[in-house]
């Protein structure tokens, strides 16, 4: 098995093309849309104030200023939630490739609501706009990792899961490039500024309808198996399509049900307790590790640093071009590494950068090249972020479950995620004032237990089957209920019940004596 080569051997146009196209449309607007509301604050604020003292003949307060616009800002993450909870049902009923396609409807809809605000008049306009596109982004934030892990011979699925997050980075530098004063960051720019989004989802719209569903959907929900071939034709070179689909055959055989389970039953499920643990800890862990925080106080950081105003623009895109590079290194480096590697050095990184911005904003006062140091610290951060812990939560989630349990699985870890996101975007300004640079070390200790639970828990699923990587979870489930010291009966019937415990040949002897 030559690894190395066969990174080559099985990347087919189409599996390439696919990846861009659903980032490209869909994810790269989450990064966009995080770092959009930045640079013209200043004018949305002051079309809010005038709209509001052309109809009521009095302007607002710094307070209902500073609410309207923190409003604008964090409802992103409300609608983002929203979209989280439903996409369980989206990919069920329209599918993987189906769901990506449908929801482009939501940026449009968002676009025409943000770019025609100010002719209007409407603040209403922005918000809601923003809360749409939020939506859309919690949609696919969840699908287009669960498509790209589905559409991915099991030696790419590392490679096409990470695509997803080099275009979240690619949209935060869009948004900061375009946010640039010689570009859209004029104030008569602002509403095309924020509905600029449009345009790559009219690409994807255009072109994605094209490419087949994803064949594991269609063989194992849909039991269509002459597209199942047609779609692995499509997305395979050169390999055993036969083979395929008797793997996905084999686990259609062991889903007790091949209905897709609910939140509520997944959560009570024993077999798959450490799955569900680890998708919680690992989503958590992702935002409550302080980057958007990190993103949302850059200018402040590099203000403290001595960095002339004028410039400060300037070096927070250069910090884009690093999650860029940083993304790319972790695209091309998780086959070889593994998924582990990635996690765990990706949050070490970032909780002992996190520290020393807290040691650096200490000394300081006494020693001024402690402000390079904090510069340094940041960017540390955004790189460990993005080579690791920015993207693998989403691939993790889809190969750490089968078919049935996988929509339920990014429900959770998706509402998770946006949770823990608006969290911290709420409770970051009222930490920073009661801790000042300590409220870091409260992340560098997230940082740093995440990364230490990976290392005890998670096994390493690089090159696993779906299948394969059930059976090394159940293993560690039969190891702690045999500490437990559970009756060796009852152990073989949990296994049983479980997915994935037991050979064929074991499932056939019990079945076989159980009939009288």
């Amino acid at each position: 098995y030559d690894s190395s080569n066969n990174v080559f051997v099985h990347l087919t146009g189409s599996l390439l093309a696919v990846a861009f196209l659903t980032s490209f449309g869909s994810s790269m607007l989450y990064g966009y849309n995080l770092a959009v509301v930045n640079s013209p604050a200043v004018y949305i604020k002051d079309f809010y104030n005038k709209t509001v003292l052309s109809r009521n003949g009095t302007g607002l307060s710094g307070e209902t200023l500073t609410l309207m616009y923190s409003l604008t800002v964090s409802v992103f993450a409300i609608g983002g939630l929203l979209g989280s909870l439903i996409v369980g049902m989206l990919v069920t009923r329209f599918g993987r490739k189906g769901t990506v396609v449908n929801t482009t409807v939501l940026v449009f809809i968002a676009g025409s609501l943000m770019g025609f605000s100010r002719i209007c008049g409407s603040p209403e306009m922005v918000i809601f706009g923003r809360f749409i596109t939020g939506i859309h982004s919690g949609i696919s934030l969840s699908v287009v990792p669960m498509y790209l892990g589905e559409i991915a011979p099991k030696n790419l699925r590392g490679f096409l899961g990470l695509v997803p997050s080099i275009f979240i980075g690619t949209g935060v530098f869009a948004a900061q490039v375009l946010g640039l004063h010689e570009l859209l960051g004029k104030e008569e720019h602002w509403p095309l500024f924020l509905s600029v989004v449009v345009v790559p989802t009219f690409i994807q719209l255009m072109l994605l309808p094209w490419f087949p569903e994803s064949p594991r959907y269609l063989l194992i929900e849909k039991h269509n198996v002459h597209a199942t071939i047609t779609a692995l034709k499509w997305y395979r070179a050169k390999c055993n399509i036969q083979a395929e689909i008797e793997e996905m055959q084999e686990e259609q055989r062991s889903l007790s049900s091949v209905q897709t389970l609910s939140v509520w039953k997944l959560l009570l499920d024993d077999t798959v307790r450490w799955q569900v643990l680890s998708v919680v800890v690992i989503n958590i862990g992702m935002q409550l590790s302080g980057i958007d925080a990190i993103w949302f106080y850059t200018n402040d950081i590099f203000e403290n640093a001595g960095i002339p105003a004028p410039e400060i623009q300037y070096t927070t895109a250069g910090t884009g071009v690093i999650e860029i590079i940083a993304g790319l290194i972790g695209c091309f480096t998780i086959e070889k590494l593994g998924r582990r590697p990635l996690m765990i050095g990706g949050f070490a990184m970032m909780g002992i950068c996190s520290a020393g911005i807290t040691l650096a904003l200490i000394l300081q006062a006494h020693l001024s090249f402690m402000r390079y140091i904090s510069v340094c610290c940041v960017v540390g951060i955004i790189a460990g972020f993005c080579i690791g812990p920015a993207g693998v939560p989403f691939l993790i989630t889809a190969e750490l479950f089968k078919q049935s349990h996988r929509p339920a699985a990014y429900i959770v870890g998706g509402s998770l995620n946006w949770l823990s996101n608006f969290t911290v975007g709420f409770v970051f300004p009222f930490l920073q004032m009661s801790a000042g640079s300590y409220c870091y070390l409260v992340f560098a200790t997230i940082c740093l237990s995440v990364a230490v639970y990976v290392y005890i828990v998670i096994p390493e699923t690089k090159n696993k089957t779906f299948m394969e990587i059930s059976r090394m979870f159940s293993k560690k489930e039969a190891v702690l209920e045999t500490q437990g010291l559970i009756h060796v009966d009852q152990l073989k019937l949990k296994k049983m019940n479980g997915y994935g415990g037991v050979e064929h040949t074991s499932l056939e002897f019990d079945s076989s004596s159980s009939v009288p």
